[in-house]
């Protein structure tokens, strides 16, 4: 079982690689449209430079719009959940803000923040902003209540009760919600660049594009899920070593 598990990323890989030249074989797409496994590694090998320095642009604005957005997210959530008035009026506001699409306000932010890091950093910030301030608020609600009257019968104050039941409980739901962000942010990362950017895997996918250059499309494809997936799984960890309390049902019953 341990060697199966140790090999599951090889054996995807894999059977992706055997499906993507089996569609090309079939369906003799030509490489303008569909290139095949081996055009895209080549590109991958000759442009390794060229890709690398764009890569290293677009992870920059990734993950410091994750972090940005996961602390904006949480500094929103925490007076949401402690004070009703707060609550009242800027639940609304975060509801009619998932009503416009990204697309419509990353014109905007590339006006006002002009065309390097801080707009592509503001618009991965933005995307996973919501989820984190959802994900967080609805743990700081859904405290045992049983912990909180715990806590008032030993004379906790709201500070110290918000310290050491809220914030604890409330961990685990951050944590699903910042899984969630860690997915997302490259969207609003490589969204920024295609509106208006000088560099990044956006903006090189999409000069390629209008070249004809599929292959180094979808080269840029590739390095962007292949970050994504390194990326998610870090922060799994590291989630998980951070909340040992937070128990995994699913592995313990497997």
């Amino acid at each position: 079982m341990k060697i199966v598990r140790a090999a599951r990323p090889l054996i995807i890989i894999l059977a992706l690689l055997v499906t993507w030249q089996a569609v090309v074989s079939i369906t003799g797409a030509p490489p303008y449209m569909l290139p095949s496994p081996r055009d895209v590694g080549d590109a991958l090998i000759r442009q390794h430079n060229v890709l690398a320095m764009h890569a290293g642009y677009t992870i920059a604005e990734t993950v410091i719009g994750l972090f940005a957005g996961a602390i904006l997210g949480g500094l929103t959530a925490l007076p949401m959940a402690l004070f009703a008035p707060v609550r009242f009026w800027l639940m609304p506001i975060l509801l009619v803000s998932q009503a416009i699409p990204f697309f419509a306000i990353a014109p905007l932010l590339v006006l006002w923040l002009g065309f390097g890091l801080a707009s592509k950093i503001a618009m991965a910030a933005l995307i996973i902003y919501f989820p984190v301030t959802v994900a967080f608020f609805d743990g700081l609600s859904r405290t045992e209540t049983g912990w909180l009257d715990l806590g008032q019968t030993m004379g906790a104050s709201r500070w110290r009760m918000l310290k050491y039941v809220r914030l604890p409980a409330a961990l685990p739901s951050f944590a699903s919600g910042f899984r969630v962000a860690t997915a997302v942010a490259p969207i609003g990362a490589i969204i920024g660049e295609w509106v208006g950017s000088s560099r990044g895997l956006g903006y090189l996918m999409l000069h390629a594009n209008a070249r004809v250059q599929i292959d180094m499309v979808f080269a840029c494809l590739l390095i962007l899920c292949a970050f994504s997936i390194t990326q998610y799984f870090i922060v799994d960890r590291a989630l998980r070593r951070m909340l040992p309390w937070q128990p995994d049902s699913l592995a313990k019953y497997d």
